[in-house]
């Protein structure tokens, strides 16, 4: 056998030749029968197996990298290069000489999981790829992975797979942090943020962004860090997005049609804002924050909810499967404070002389109904009434959601309940209605009438409860008759159209009708008193009116009050009352051709 086939031979044994050693062929296993060579013609080119690298991290003599195949050879995980074409100094000694016969060898044991084996015949390996840049970065020759592995415990702490970050003060970025911010404060109060004390709670959410940019070594300023931190606040203690709108004086009305568009109300105007949700999620822990501060709910069983928020703004809430675009929310906001007569004089809402003739009329124990569209104003009319109410009177107020301001002392709130999960358990108004007139009230104070409640209190208005006061839904004063018509035969009495519309004209003294102008202000438009019945109609006559001339270059609406100088027919009963007003308001042009 010549020297290039024991060498052949002996690589296929896995072992190396030494200088000055006779290569000898190896005895075959005892289970291996020796195959007859094959013509030199068919035989097939030698396989060599590399021994891997040392227990103490040498690397691979250059002799046997020399001697494999090119597409064998493995680069050096220390330097990445390949060790045959180095050939430096680096190179280590080549593997110590197999023992002759009769020398003593200690015991060694193969190394299973760098050399896989089958039965006694060697495996060819293919070539241990290299390491990854991010494990070989930052980490010493004998730690590659400490780097990975703090960053998977931290995404195992968060649950939340960190993409690549964006220049700070990016969107990306503070999205993300704002998530793993609010997964660790939701992990340390378990649940018990309600209770948590707001100051404790906000100390240490800036305890974990300072935590977090430590951890992840992000650049932020000040800034970013503050706007982060008050984020995280809103989120984990208020309405989260939503904070900034009802904090802005201008903002009356917030809609969210879906959870990227949101809708303002500025100046009785409407404008699409800038902020956002990030998710259908996120809107729907905001909206499940706001019902069930008031104890009601909405899911899809009961889709559909009213609510109030705690400076009594006066919220809607309509979810799928009704909403087909995601979960809809309308706020209608309410000034922290009442507005006063003197702020509806300078918004040119009303007239000094008109806030005299109502106050007379509301000191005077005269019925008011405030009619008007939706958003006309009406409730805030209806503030405005209610602060005329003697101090020593006692005042029953009855609502869907408490959304009245009144500032005497002795009041009694009442609000309407909606049906429990099992359907049970729904309180109306007018049950409210029925209800307190046993609760010896002097005024009854309703938010507003939309079905059989409207007979009650008609009956309660003509049964010595004078001076009551509610709101409803129409566009004019004949029209507010009509709809409270409709209203009575809602609550399934069977009675003749005459005897209603009788119970009206006795029991309705005065009917004030707010409008909201294409300008996007409110006015009172009118002031009408009901004059009682001539036999099929109820008989109305105007006292104040606004009379729009025209409209300004930049939109805005042209016009003015006056007197219709119609002296009222209850202006006897006022001067009996005390509560007496100068003849003179009333002097004004007279109307002609106007129903």
């Amino acid at each position: 056998m010549s020297l290039l086939d024991r060498v052949q031979r002996k690589a296929e044994q896995g072992m190396a030749p030494t200088p000055g050693e006779d290569p000898k062929p190896a005895a075959p296993a005892p289970d291996d029968q020796p195959a007859a060579p094959l013509p030199r013609g068919q035989q097939e080119p030698p396989t060599f197996q590399l021994p891997q690298a040392r227990a103490d991290g040498s690397a691979l003599s250059g002799w046997q990298v020399r001697h494999a195949p090119p597409a064998q050879r493995a680069a050096d995980p220390a330097t990445g290069t390949d060790p045959a074409r180095s050939g430096g100094p680096g190179a280590t000694p080549a593997p110590a000489p197999q023992p002759r016969a009769g020398e003593a060898t200690a015991p060694s044991t193969p190394n299973t999981a760098q050399t896989p084996t089958n039965g006694n015949a060697p495996v060819p390996l293919r070539p241990r790829p290299a390491p990854p840049l991010m494990m070989r970065s930052g980490a010493g020759a004998g730690e590659p992975g400490d780097a990975p592995t703090r960053q998977s415990s931290l995404l195992n702490r968060t649950a939340l797979a960190r993409g690549p970050l964006s220049k700070p003060g990016g969107n990306n970025l503070y999205a993300q942090l704002r998530s793993k911010v609010h997964q660790r404060l939701v992990e340390e109060l378990a649940g018990n943020a309600s209770t948590a004390p707001p100051e404790q709670v906000r100390q240490r959410i800036g305890e974990l962004v300072n935590e977090l940019v430590a951890e992840q070594n992000l650049s932020m300023t000040r800034q970013d860090k503050l706007r982060v931190i008050e984020t995280v606040i809103d989120d984990a203690l208020g309405l989260g997005p939503l904070e900034g709108l009802l904090h802005d004086a201008e903002v009356t009305e917030i809609m969210i049609n879906k959870y990227n568009q949101i809708y303002v109300e500025q100046h009785g105007k409407l404008s699409l804002s800038p902020v956002t949700f990030e998710s259908n999620d996120q809107l729907l822990q905001v909206i499940d924050r706001i019902v069930s501060s008031i104890g009601r709910r909405v899911d899809e069983s009961s889709p559909m909810v009213d609510a109030r928020l705690k400076d009594g703004s006066r919220v809607n809430v309509i979810i799928p499967p009704l909403a087909l675009r995601g979960p809809t929310l309308t706020i209608r906001k309410f000034a922290k404070e009442a507005f006063t007569v003197e702020d509806l004089v300078n918004f040119g809402t009303i007239t000094e002389d008109m806030v005299r003739f109502l106050r007379a009329c509301v000191r005077g124990r005269l019925n008011v109904i405030v009619s008007g569209g939706t958003g006309s104003g009406k409730t805030t009319t209806l503030n405005l009434l209610s602060s005329f109410i003697p101090e020593d009177e006692r005042i029953v107020t009855i609502e869907d959601a408490a959304e009245l301001q009144l500032r005497q002392e002795h009041v009694v709130t009442l609000e309407t309940r909606p049906a429990n999960i099992e359907g049970r358990g729904r309180v109306t108004i007018r049950e409210l209605v029925i209800n307190s007139l046993r609760m010896r009230p002097d005024r009854i104070v309703i938010g507003e009438c939309r079905g059989g409640e409207a007979l009650d209190m008609l009956q309660a208005m003509n049964t010595g409860h004078d001076g009551s006061l509610t709101t409803l839904h129409a566009n004019n004063a004949k029209e507010c008759i009509g709809r409270l018509e409709t209203l009575v035969l809602m609550a399934g009495a069977e009675l003749p159209s005459r005897a209603i519309r009788e119970q009206i004209g006795s029991a309705v003294n005065i009917i004030v009708q707010q409008s909201r102008m294409r300008d996007g202000t409110r006015k009172v438009v009118s002031i009408t008193e009901v004059m009682g019945t001539d036999g099929e109609h109820v008989v109305l006559q105007e006292i104040f009116a606004f009379r729009q001339t025209g409209l300004g270059e930049d939109g805005q609406v042209l016009g003015g009050f006056a007197a219709t100088g119609v002296i009222p027919y209850f202006f006897d009963h006022l001067e009996a009352e005390g509560e007496g007003v100068p003849v003179e308001i009333f002097q004004g042009l007279q109307v002609v051709g106007e129903d």
